[in-house]
């Protein structure tokens, strides 16, 4: 992954018409708003799943919904690289959560991915594979194939379930396996940890962790207007900086198919 491909993960729409870095922004931020932000940067729609499942067990959104939301945000934001589909978390909490199996969450990710391509096939929607193991991503990557799907020639697919567990040994050898299958992966919500090991690996990825880490310490020396800088742009940048200065360090995983190293 390149420098271009770290999305600054933000919970402020403004964001957009002020920063020139790639941003992610969740659907659940922007909906409902009479004027949205003129994006001055490169930007992907997070759909708000994680929230919307957790909070009320199941998607309330509607497909239909949706697609009209990210349409006005293509058209009246601009510059909006990708859009994230409404799918399902596979985490085990979030199974009980919703009260249903995993397999059929990624029915679920799988028939809704498919739903909104033909609804709105201009719109950027990406597959998104969710699973726990490897064998349940294999098996996603398989559901999507029977439906028609090829993800080996999607532009990018997102790899999702991982969030909480993205610097793990056993998310790295899913990674392993699946770019070594061709896939073009988005990683969301990787930390640095995350980075190190596997982003050379990843077309993509996205956090928010400076947010959360920035809420638990002072402000930085200048920012005297607020308790702390977890919505500070200043923040957000400086921790982008030292994030990617990990893309350019040495790699913690070593990449081994086949033999090769």
């Amino acid at each position: 992954m390149d420098r271009g491909g770290f999305f600054l993960g933000t919970h402020q729409p403004a964001s957009l018409e002020r920063l020139e870095v790639p941003l992610m922004v969740s659907h659940r931020t922007l909906r409902g708003r009479r004027r949205l932000p003129r994006a001055r940067c490169r930007w992907a729609l997070d759909s708000g799943g994680f929230s919307e499942l957790l909070l009320h067990g199941g998607w309330q959104t509607g497909v239909a919904e949706y697609v009209e939301a990210v349409a006005r945000y293509a058209s009246e934001i601009g510059q909006l690289a990708w859009a994230a589909p409404m799918d399902w978390m596979c985490e085990p909490f979030m199974l009980q959560r919703t009260g249903k199996t995993l397999e059929c969450h990624q029915a679920a990710t799988v028939d809704n991915y498919c739903t909104l391509r033909d609804l709105a096939p201009g719109l950027p929607f990406i597959p998104v594979v969710q699973g726990w193991t490897l064998a349940d991503y294999v098996r996603c990557v398989m559901l999507f194939e029977s439906a028609g799907v090829d993800l080996t020639i999607a532009p990018l697919v997102g790899l999702g379930s991982v969030c909480r567990r993205q610097a793990t040994g056993e998310i790295s050898q899913i990674v392993i396996a699946l770019a070594a299958a061709g896939l073009r992966l988005h990683g969301f919500g990787v930390k640095r940890a995350g980075l190190a090991r596997y982003g050379h690996l990843l077309e993509s990825a996205d956090s928010l962790a400076w947010s959360y880490h920035a809420r638990r310490r002072p402000p930085l020396p200048g920012c005297n207007g607020h308790k702390n800088c977890a919505n500070c742009p200043r923040a957000a940048l400086a921790w982008r900086r030292d994030t990617l200065a990990v893309l350019d360090g040495p790699r913690q995983l070593t990449l081994r198919l086949g033999g090769a190293a």
